[in-house]
Parts: C-alpha cells; sequence; structure tokens
C-alpha cells in the first residue's frame, strides 16, 4: 500500500490527459504487438549466425513498423491535444472560481 500511495501520481498520470488519449495511452497493446512481430520473424530464422545479422533482422523490422506509423492514421495530434488541453484549464479555471465564491458567501 506504501509503495502505492508513494506512486499514485505516475499510476494515474494517464487521467491527466484529455479523454481521446486515454484509451490509446492507457495500455500496453502496441507494446506487445511489436514484440509479437518481433518473435514472429526471429521464429523463422531459429539460429543467428552472429550478433550482427540478428540486429539487422530486428532493425529491419523495426524501421518496417516505424514507417507505417509515420504514414498510417495518426491517433494522436498535437492541435487537438492543444486545444483540449486549453478547455480543461479554463474548466478548472472556472471550478476555481466558483470555489471561491462559495468560501466567499460562506466567510
Amino acid at each position: 500500500m506504501a509503495l502505492l500511495d508513494e506512486r499514485f501520481d505516475e499510476i494515474t498520470a494517464v487521467y491527466a490527459l484529455p479523454e481521446p488519449y486515454r484509451k490509446r495511452l492507457r495500455t500496453s497493446n502496441g507494446i506487445e504487438r511489436l514484440n509479437e512481430e518481433l518473435r514472429r520473424r526471429e521464429r523463422v530464422i531459429r539460429i543467428f549466425p552472429n550478433e550482427t545479422s540478428m540486429i539487422r533482422l530486428m532493425g529491419s523490422v523495426l524501421m518496417e513498423i516505424h514507417g507505417k506509423w509515420i504514414t498510417g492514421k495518426k491517433y494522436f495530434t498535437m492541435e487537438r491535444y492543444e486545444a483540449d488541453k486549453e478547455e480543461a484549464k479554463k474548466a478548472v479555471q472556472a471550478d476555481r472560481e466558483e470555489l471561491n465564491q462559495s468560501v466567499q458567501f460562506i466567510a
């Protein structure tokens, strides 16, 4: 419990992001898929003759996946992120003002 208390902010950091980004970032599906692809390619070779051939194969797989990410559908755009962040700031500011008014009314 103490460890969870210490790292609560780190663990729940994804919830500070705007809603559209949470689904993609809260899971490790992308990393798991990448590892599966690397293992699939590695199983074909079975035994590498040397370390350089293994690095060459894994590098080419990673470059191929990187190319797909660069040319494929964009899941995250900075323009939308900035707009969502600005909207969240305004909502927080409005909540603070409402709370300050409530406190002044009580006092």
